[in-house]
């Protein structure tokens, strides 16, 4: 196989309707089958991402539709699942690709941790994260609460950061997100707090996964980023050099290496185009045998 391969727009979405599950044959439909559908794509999307390709639950629920509004769509009993299943160890919820809510299957955790800047102490961790610039002064003070005080619900966590205030809450909700983007800390269990009485409650990452880094600590970077874009391309089937390092943020040179090593494991194979889409591309053997 060469890069002069194309790949057409009905050969794509029919290698997607499989992995994403989004035909009715193959719809996830109970609580075991959506954990088998993460454990199976390695991780996913919560929600559909307008402007990023990548399966998500709500998909393998509802089929290939928008997010429903009404909150009595049969498609919400993800939520449900999602609430019952944090803090189980049966998969990492937490806004993670691009900010998110994402799903990762547990062997995937370790990985995506020995991407992370994290060495296994939190606080360390986010000093060196605070130090260059890469963590807000509000997302270090969360965090600080987390280690001092043990598991907090948002509630508390806002008014011992002093962030109640009103003009605070995107201050608090991106140092949340940047928390969890950091694989310092993530969503444990749901606590009836709040007007809503529905508030997360967070720990950090280390705490919630024992274990966590050594596992990751037997992982290079180079082979994380190889194992995290075999995975995403085997659910999505091909991508684009731009649309992965829209996702994964990677630098050029990162990507590059991680792309040639899986053409040379010969997981994939370069295309010209796929869909409505030029090259420069790469497409997985399921997608162009």
């Amino acid at each position: 196989m060469h890069s002069s391969t194309s790949i057409s727009r009905a050969r794509l979405s029919a290698f997607r309707a499989k992995t994403y599950r989004t035909t009715a044959a193959l719809r996830v439909k109970t609580q075991t089958e959506a954990v088998r559908f993460v454990n199976d794509r390695g991780f996913a999307y919560f929600w559909p991402i307008q402007g990023v390709e990548m399966p998500s639950l709500w998909m393998a629920v509802a089929g290939d539709r928008p997010v429903a509004s009404a909150h009595d769509d049969p498609g919400h009993v993800t939520w449900g699942w999602k609430d019952a299943l944090l803090g189980t160890g049966v998969w990492h919820y937490a806004r993670v690709l691009r900010g998110k809510a994402t799903l990762v299957a547990p062997e995937v955790v370790p990985i995506f941790y020995a991407l992370s800047e994290n060495f296994g102490e939190p606080r360390e961790d986010a000093e060196n994260l605070y130090r260059a610039g890469a963590l807000s002064r509000e997302a270090f003070r969360v965090l600080e609460i987390l280690l001092d005080q043990g598991r907090q619900h948002t509630i508390t966590l806002r008014r011992e950061a002093g962030l109640t205030a009103r003009n605070a809450n995107t201050r608090f909700e991106r140092a949340l997100t940047e928390l969890q983007m950091n694989w310092l800390i993530a969503p444990v269990a749901v606590a009836q707090a709040g007007a809503w009485r529905y508030a997360f409650v967070y720990d950090t990452v280390t705490r919630a996964w024992p274990g966590l880094v050594a596992a990751a600590g037997a992982i290079t970077r180079s082979e994380a980023r190889v194992r995290l874009l075999d995975l995403y391309l085997q659910s999505v089937g091909v991508g684009g050099l731009a649309g992965l390092q829209k996702l994964f943020r990677w630098t050029k040179p990162h990507l590059q290496t991680a792309l040639e090593t899986l053409v040379a494991r010969g997981r994939i194979v370069p295309v010209e185009a796929f869909g409505d889409q030029k090259g420069p591309a790469w497409a997985t053997l399921a997608l162009v045998a």
